[in-house]
């Protein structure tokens, strides 16, 4: 399934949902389906920005991916596990979106997507972008996390749902 199909199916999933829904937190430490977008339409635009910053690089970087980057990579995404992120950066996503903002900001997305492809398939390969966890990324390689990323939260959101019928 394609990045932007994938981002298209987010958006279908959403009409299920009611505002309460949306915003239900089920226990502490637990994000709500509000969150959990909202996390991942911020990381997107974080991993777009790295893109850009590919784009723009002045020269080549011979370093690569670290350990983790590399399998993550080889096998085509995230592990099936919960990543916890350090403190610093593990401030909770925003609980407040409507539906109608969470759909604005898809669609924000899938367009900044549409446009920077042109970007990925002209980047030089060697020109990089350093992620903090993965090491050295190209820009397809930051342009192919968006769409990991929104498939490992798939669990996630299938998780979140069975706490809703409870």
């Amino acid at each position: 399934m394609s990045n932007l199909k994938l981002i298209e199916t987010y958006k279908s999933f959403l009409q299920q949902y009611s505002s309460e829904q949306l915003r239900h937190i089920p226990e502490q430490g637990v994000w709500s389906i509000g969150q959990m977008y909202d996390h991942l339409i911020v990381v997107a635009h974080e991993y777009l920005d790295s893109v850009e910053a590919c784009a723009s690089a002045v020269g080549e970087q011979k370093q690569g991916k670290t350990e983790f980057g590399e399998y993550l990579f080889n096998i085509g995404g995230f592990p099936p596990i919960k990543i916890k992120l350090p403190a610093e950066l593990d401030t909770p996503p925003d609980n407040t979106k409507t539906k109608e903002d969470i759909i604005l900001e898809l669609d924000l997305l899938m367009k900044r997507m549409k446009e920077l492809q042109i970007t990925v398939d002209n980047s030089n390969p060697n020109y990089k972008d350093k992620h903090g966890g993965f090491g050295w990324l190209n820009a397809q390689e930051w342009f192919d996390l968006v769409g990991m990323h929104f498939r490992h939260h798939l669990s996630q959101k299938y998780e979140l749902d069975q706490k809703l019928l409870v």
